[in-house]
């Protein structure tokens, strides 16, 4: 390793001392451009009448480009991909899901010009493989939810 690294956020991020810095680089300032951009997801104070004495705070997470509450999470998993050198530019990113988090993976696998593949249940509601698809994300289903991680591992 060279030694050079990027602060970001006030942490020292230690990058790979290879041809592949260049694009991490790139990416790491794309993902910071989209944490600038959601980090003002409003607070909401409702109002319940007959509530006294007690102030409720909501946080409305649907405001994220992908409408996902796992778009933060999503982000720092791929952060950490590029950081600690296991993402790289022309990886294909696999995860086994739901498909919640595979929803912001694939806004991010976007836009990072990365192939990205949920494995999910073929029960996976229709709305959440359609966002996946419209991210540009391909959707692999398996019969059994049990079976996700195992061929996700193959896909890989």
């Amino acid at each position: 390793m060279s030694g050079e690294s990027l602060l970001t956020d006030g942490l020292d991020i230690a990058l790979p001392a290879c041809a592949e810095r260049a694009w991490a680089r790139r990416a790491i300032g794309l993902l910071q451009g989209d944490a600038r951009r959601s980090a003002d997801t409003h607070l909401i104070k409702p109002v319940f009448p007959g509530l006294t004495g007690l102030s409720v705070y909501l946080k409305d997470e649907s405001t994220h480009p992908t409408g996902s509450l796992k778009h933060r999470l999503a982000r720092s998993l791929v952060l950490y991909g590029i950081c600690n050198g296991h993402i790289r530019e022309g990886t294909t990113l696999v995860e086994a899901s739901s498909g919640s988090t595979a929803v912001s993976e694939a806004y991010f696998a976007r836009i990072l010009h990365l192939p990205f593949i949920a494995v999910m249940p073929r029960t996976t509601s229709r709305q959440k493989i359609e966002a996946i698809e419209r991210f540009g994300g391909q959707c692999h289903l398996v019969e059994r939810s049990g079976e996700v991680y195992e061929a996700a591992q193959r896909i890989a």
